[in-house]
């Protein structure tokens, strides 16, 4: 086994065990306050869903690319390929969804009285939920295509439409008519939240950068006030979607490569599956560090994300 495969193994390693981690401490942190003050906020539960579709991903990708790049390039059979990649593909389209959800949810929450946005209030808080489960049925429908289309390396033919994937093979029908329709009803999904994850944003911006020109009129520079709970929570928000869209570009940059060429270089494959799980892996953190209650879970956690917490909001 070559050292630079040794390398990128224990890259995937790395990523994949902070990566969980990260997700499964704030997703018992996320239990523990409900079972201990019995209520969450909305964001909270659209967060779970966020949490769940990041372990899919992490797992999905992180633990076949580590084994894979150990030199175990045979080791899923066709059936354990088809589950990977679709459990990989339906995490990352809900990921996609419940950012979406959560950004517009938050711009209707903090929306003015006056606005038209307004009188959405009341429904947003109960479709949130619903709408999330929504989001988990769409994806786990859409992507089905992908079990049709992924096979084993210890199925694979000698054939130029298939492409080598390192640990698993799939067709290349990207270049028909069919390909084409797909790559249409994906994008269009991706074209449609990273729409309303622009909208929202720019209206968050809008209405924090307002609401803060109105206290400045209304407070002298001396007392300085904290900013209210809803504006930390859109300000984390914010900072969660631009992380979000950040490696998302990445991402379909990668993604396009690795559909345009026929026989990918392994590097390309591993730097996209790489660039993927980057985001399931910094947004654990991202919202931990701008929570002000995860300072409250245990007085030892309060030195380390204390600091976290400072670094954080310097991006």
């Amino acid at each position: 086994m070559a050292s630079r495969d040794v390398e990128i193994g224990m890259i995937f390693l790395l990523q994949t065990i902070v990566g969980f981690l990260g997700n499964f401490f704030l997703l018992y942190y996320y239990s523990f306050l409900y079972y201990t003050s019995c209520t969450l906020k909305s964001t909270d539960l659209v967060l779970q869903h966020l949490i769940v579709a990041n372990s899919l991903v992490i797992l999905s990708k992180g633990v076949p690319q580590t084994v894979a790049a150990f030199g175990m390039k045979h080791f899923l059979n066709d059936f354990l390929c088809k589950l990977v990649f679709y459990a990989h593909r339906v995490g990352r389209g809900v990921c996609m969804g419940t950012t979406c959800l959560l950004s517009v949810f938050q711009a209707i929450t903090i929306s003015p009285t006056g606005s038209r946005w307004a009188q959405l209030k009341p429904q947003a808080s109960q479709c949130i939920g619903p709408l999330s489960i929504l989001c988990w049925i769409l994806n786990l429908l859409v992507n089905a295509i992908i079990l049709k289309h992924v096979t084993g390396q210890q199925n694979r033919m000698n054939n130029t439409k298939e492409k080598d994937l390192g640990y698993c093979s799939a067709v290349d029908i990207y270049h028909s008519i069919k390909g084409s329709l797909y790559v249409l009803l994906f994008s269009s999904y991706d074209v449609l939240c990273l729409g309303l994850m622009t909208w929202a944003s720019g209206s968050m911006v809008c209405i924090l950068r307002r609401h803060k020109q109105q206290v400045q009129h209304i407070h002298s520079t001396k007392l300085s006030p904290r900013s209210s709970p809803e504006s930390r929570v859109t300000q984390s928000i914010l900072v969660l979607v631009s992380t979000f869209v950040l490696f998302y570009t990445l991402s379909s940059i990668f993604i396009l490569f690795l559909t345009i060429i026929p026989n990918p270089d392994l590097w390309l494959v591993n730097t996209s599956a790489l660039i993927t799980a980057c985001f399931p892996t910094v947004s654990p953190f991202v919202l931990m560090g701008r929570d002000p209650r995860i300072l409250k879970m245990h007085p030892t956690c309060y030195a380390w994300n204390r600091k976290f917490s400072k670094l954080i909001r310097c991006l």
